[in-house]
């Protein structure tokens, strides 16, 4: 389970809606409670290949973050990116470029009318769904 505050959870759909038509990208990061993950910060990055179809996050911008969140004393928990024209669920590329089995993936999809948030955990060729629980 992984849980995040309504505003953060705005924002990355904010970052999602003012990227589009292209990716956007972006980090999380925050703590692990009782097993599971409490985000407290996100990291908007832009996409550096400014692509509808793809995304990569700039490395210096997600060196930074992760600098950020250790000044903080938090720490990674994953990263977000969104599909603007197709549902929140990995695609064959989003699953070959999982690194870390540990980490969620979330998806935010502007597809339909209403914007979607889902979050996965990618462990070889497998994404399971990991519930999101939004909180003031």
């Amino acid at each position: 389970m992984i849980k995040i505050p309504k505003r953060l959870y705005g924002e990355i759909v904010k970052h999602a809606e003012n990227g589009a038509p292209y990716e956007v990208c972006g980090l999380i990061g925050g703590k692990i409670v009782c097993g599971g993950k409490v985000v407290t910060d996100i990291y908007p990055i832009e996409n550096s290949d400014r692509s509808r179809e793809h995304f990569s996050i700039d490395v210096k911008a997600q060196l930074d973050a992760v600098r950020n969140m250790r000044e903080k004393g938090i720490e990674p928990l994953g990263n977000f990116h969104s599909h603007p024209a197709s549902p929140p669920i990995p695609s064959a590329e989003d699953i070959r470029l999982a690194y870390d089995d540990g980490a969620s993936y979330m998806i935010v999809s502007l597809a339909k009318n209403k914007p979607v948030l889902k979050s996965f955990r990618i462990k070889g060729e497998k994404a399971v769904e990991e519930a999101i629980v939004t909180e003031e």
